[in-house]
């Protein structure tokens, strides 16, 4: 598994151990390794960018899990080359890795993507058919799932996991946007009647476990029902028990590039495909019911 140490993959970890699987995680720092080593987890150090390397790593394992991602800061995420490294992960790493799982006749790939890659749908329902138009930033995204297919040609399960947009308690992007809303904005793109869907870290976690036991294909991973953009932001002000936030005017998204572009769109994600398919539910139906529990956590 790659990706072990990140807000999903540590989630992921104690459930794979708890449910009896031996695990092999890839972790490049020795108190990261020692930690997982704690827990059960064969750590190990891998270079993905080394085809040898990343080819006996995998040997012997039934199941390949990439959630390999190097997403910037949202400090960083619009300056120019800050999502370089995390497309070179989608592009070379999951390649690396999907070659590797051909040649050791791996059963099962499972594959981390990005929901928000689809256009724009309006008030429509966007499932795993829906077209996608990935921007500059995230087009590497598409060669990650290629490496999926690729798994799936061979004659071995190839399954992408199309994440929406991850919440939780640690996780920068959301204390960031928890400070804007205390101080009375939106940090948000768009028209606030447009769609904005999500996936809190732990219900993303046990998608990655249900992954397990799906057919071939892409399973988008989002709440049950994704909100308007002010009913999004308002619920979270309703949380903190501050007045609604607002809303920055709609052309600024056009000042942002292909991210402002992307982070625009009004995209209401079906989860129906993995819950029909695994049995899979998230734990948290609609975020309003997850605001209160993300700031417990913080304050705690």
């Amino acid at each position: 598994m790659t990706g072990a140490t990140g807000v999903v993959g540590r989630r992921v970890i104690p459930s794979l151990i708890e449910a009896g699987h031996y695990v092999t995680a890839v972790v490049r720092s020795a108190a990261k390794r020692r930690r997982l080593g704690d827990l059960g987890v064969n750590p190990v150090d891998v270079d993905l960018f080394d085809v040898p390397m990343v080819r006996r790593a995998v040997a012997g394992h039934e199941t390949v899990i990439n959630l390999a991602t190097r997403i910037p800061p949202s400090s960083r995420a619009f300056l120019p080359r800050a999502w370089r490294e995390n497309s070179r992960i989608r592009r070379v790493a999951s390649a690396n890795l999907a070659s590797a799982a051909i040649v050791a006749g791996v059963e099962r790939f499972i594959q981390e993507s990005f929901a928000p890659i689809y256009g724009d749908g309006g008030d429509s329902w966007l499932d795993e058919t829906a077209p996608v138009r990935p921007a500059r930033y995230n087009a590497a995204v598409l060669n990650a799932e290629t490496a999926a297919a690729r798994i799936a040609e061979s004659g071995q399960i190839g399954v992408v996991l199309r994440f929406a947009l991850f919440y939780g308690p640690d996780s920068g992007y959301t204390r960031d946007m928890i400070r804007y809303v205390r101080k009375g904005w939106a940090p948000a793109f768009g028209s606030p009647a447009g769609f904005l869907s999500s996936i809190s870290h732990d219900d993303a976690a046990s998608a990655v476990i249900a992954a397990l036991g799906v057919p071939t294909g892409i399973c988008n991973v989002a709440d049950d029902e994704p909100l308007r953009r002010r009913q999004y932001y308002d619920s979270l002000a309703a949380a903190l028990g501050v007045p609604p936030p607002g809303f920055p005017p709609v052309w600024l998204a056009r000042v942002f590039g292909s991210l402002g572009e992307t982070l625009a769109r009004s995209q209401r994600i079906s989860n129906r495909k993995l819950r029909r398919e695994s049995g899979w539910k998230p734990s948290i139906p609609r975020v309003q019911e997850g605001w209160p529990r993300i700031l417990k956590e913080l304050e705690s």
